[in-house]
């Protein structure tokens, strides 16, 4: 079957404008307005998980393998993390001081001050880490600050290949269960569930109404109702909350509420918009970080890191906006860079566990 370039393309371009939400407010915080950062949310994560809704099927064996495929590859990719943070530690705490060190950390702001740093390996850390519990990692704080994607997409990658597989005729009820429990969970805060289920509840609907659409096109006089519908829906919201909403649309992210929701259809009804009529004919820079996008998902968490100490020196010297596109540019070079990095990483670790396999396969 021919690969959809268009599903890479939307993957590639839904990447990149991850980098720069992660440009925005993390190191973006130092020097970005306020209302450039909440407008880097339009194109957010719940793409991803329409994408993943269209590429699924009914067949489990196959999903669990690739989740499977997955959790080693994070593993792979969390190890190295985890000895490339302890050995910057020990350089640190050995050729410098601890005074240097809280310092270099201190670059990212008081949050992530450090006051003891041992020279011994949290070996808890990284079990954490296998078990999706993310604690920080001291010298890139972005990619535990962004992983919280990860568990969600495991939990409702399961839940929905059971839907598929079991109840293929009732998929839509599913749909509107889920819309109904983010209503209620909207409408009664005291019953907002803590954990993943106010997560869980709004990007399977996202991902069951992605399979719904699979090898469909969205006809051409349905394009103005959609679009008038978000707009609507955006009215309400600054009738209804205010205009100081604007400013609180990432703090109605963690878990998803009404705000962050309504922001979010804009992206989604586009994705589906373009979906089976926008023809992508051509590999392009664009494709290539779709096909490599858990991988580019990993790289920014470093890079987004590492522009901190451009930031910084920079930020009272250049002006905002060109600072702006300076270090989203230079993330997404050391993105490409990096995710080349951790692919052959990932692939060394492939080979290592293959040996292990045979020296421990029985005969």
């Amino acid at each position: 079957m021919k690969r959809d370039l268009y599903i890479d393309f939307a993957k590639g371009l839904a990447t990149l404008s991850i980098i720069f939400i992660h440009t925005a407010f993390w190191s973006g915080q130092f020097y970005i307005p306020a209302e450039v950062r909440v407008f880097s949310l339009v194109f957010d994560v719940a793409l991803f998980y329409a994408l993943s809704g269209i590429t699924s099927g009914s067949n489990i064996e196959k999903t669990l393998y690739r989740l499977l495929k997955l959790q080693i590859t994070y593993m792979i990719f969390v190890t190295f993390l985890f000895f490339l943070d302890y050995f910057f530690k020990t350089f640190g705490l050995n050729f410098f001081s601890l005074e240097w060190l809280q310092n270099f950390y201190s670059t990212f702001g008081s949050k992530y001050t450090i006051n003891n740093i041992s020279t011994v390996p949290q070996w808890e850390n990284l079990g954490n880490w296998y078990l999706h519990q993310y604690t920080n990692a001291d010298t890139f704080p972005v990619v535990m600050g962004s992983f919280w994607y990860l568990k969600v997409y495991f939990i409702l990658t399961v839940f929905g290949v059971l839907i598929l597989k079991f109840f293929p005729k009732h998929i839509h009820w599913f749909i509107a269960l889920c819309v109904v429990l983010t209503l209620l969970f909207n409408i009664f805060p005291e019953m907002y569930p803590n954990g993943q289920v106010g997560y869980v509840a709004f990007y399977l609907a996202v991902f069951l109404v992605g399979n719904r659409m699979k090898g469909k096109k969205i006809s051409g006089k349905m394009i103005p109702v959609l679009y008038g519908c978000v707009a609507a829906a955006l009215i309400w919201m600054f009738w209804y909350y205010g205009s100081e909403i604007f400013y609180k649309i990432n703090r109605n992210k963690f878990p998803p509420k009404i705000p962050y929701i309504i922001w979010t259809l804009f992206s989604l009804v586009t994705l589906f918009v373009f979906y089976n009529r926008l023809k992508i004919s051509s590999e392009s820079f664009v494709t290539y970080i779709g096909k490599n996008a858990i991988f580019f998902y990993f790289a920014q968490g470093i890079s987004s890191s590492l522009v901190y100490f451009l930031v910084v020196p920079l930020k009272e010297k250049i002006f905002w906006w060109l600072l702006m596109i300076l270090i989203y540019i230079i993330n997404i070079i050391l993105a490409f860079g990096i995710s080349i990095i951790l692919k052959k990483i990932d692939r060394f670790g492939w080979n290592i566990l293959e040996i292990i396999r045979k020296k421990t396969a029985i005969e």
